[in-house]
């Protein structure tokens, strides 16, 4: 009988190790890493010693205080790792599986690629979130309400040196400028070389908290770039950015394009 036990022991510490090998694999370079791992080795020996202890003894009390710590671990879990939970959920919903019902074409497209052309040609620096399925407003900051059709016409004024918006993100929701003037989240990752700038950063940064489609014009170079699900495409011509642009918003893979595993330079 107690072999037996100690088998499913043995096979119920297999479990919760392969899920948690799981979840540092996902938070393998974030901030969380490193707490993950001290709160494994916490669980898997808590979870060793009352298993073995309420075995060998009647320990009601002593499983009671462990089956509590585990539901408090639980909630931390999901406090500290709120922004890693609702990034995997995102790349969930983008799985081309799912991604295949919810073909769109949206109308503003050529607008968008008419105004980074142009911003690019006269190394005008610019950065426009577009959002998707989920709420981008829920991690920006400021920004001044627009909620105007989006025309090429407005994003370069947007972001025409001198204006008082231009070192601000812009927002298009639903197909409107919502916004402009917007403060994004800056990445975290340690594999983004600290070279990269500001507005590459932030792109990055939104694009890892939600599934938007974040673009960026250097005005250093004039190079068009995307970020998109935390990976960084760069130097694009105007031609491979609308591909991929279109791509991207209309929910299909983009063709088998793989962004570089770390930035070497900014843009």
């Amino acid at each position: 009988m107690f072999a037996t036990q100690t088998l499913w022991t043995a096979v119920e510490i297999f479990i919760l190790f392969v899920c948690f090998y799981g979840i540092l694999v996902f938070l393998r370079g974030t901030r969380g890493s490193g707490i993950i791992k001290g709160l494994f080795f916490f669980l898997i020996m808590g979870f060793i010693l009352t298993n073995v202890m309420t075995r060998l003894g009647n320990l009601p009390h002593l499983n009671y205080v462990f089956q509590n710590l585990v539901t408090l671990a639980a909630i931390f879990m999901i406090v500290v790792f709120q922004p890693e939970i609702r990034r995997g959920l995102m790349k969930i919903g983008q799985n081309p599986l799912v991604a295949q019902f919810l073909h769109t074409d949206p109308g503003f497209i050529p607008e968008v690629v008419r105004a980074v052309r142009n911003m690019s040609r006269e190394k005008i620096g610019a950065l426009v979130a577009i959002e998707r399925e989920a709420d981008i407003r829920s991690v920006t900051e400021g920004g001044v309400f627009l909620d105007a059709e989006v025309k090429s016409e407005l994003l370069e004024t947007i972001f025409w040196p001198g204006s008082a918006l231009h070192d601000g993100g812009a927002l298009i929701q639903n197909g409107r400028v919502s916004s402009a003037g917007c403060i994004f989240p800056l990445t975290e990752n340690p594999q983004v070389s600290r070279r990269l700038g500001t507005r590459h950063r932030a792109a990055i940064g939104i694009s890892e908290e939600t599934d938007a489609i974040a673009v960026i014009v250097s005005e250093e170079t004039g190079a068009i770039s995307l970020a998109h699900g935390g990976k960084l495409f760069r130097r694009l011509h105007a031609e491979e950015f609308e591909q991929l642009l279109r791509e991207l918003l209309t929910s299909r893979p983009p063709g088998g394009r793989k962004a570089p595993a770390t930035v070497k330079e900014a843009g």
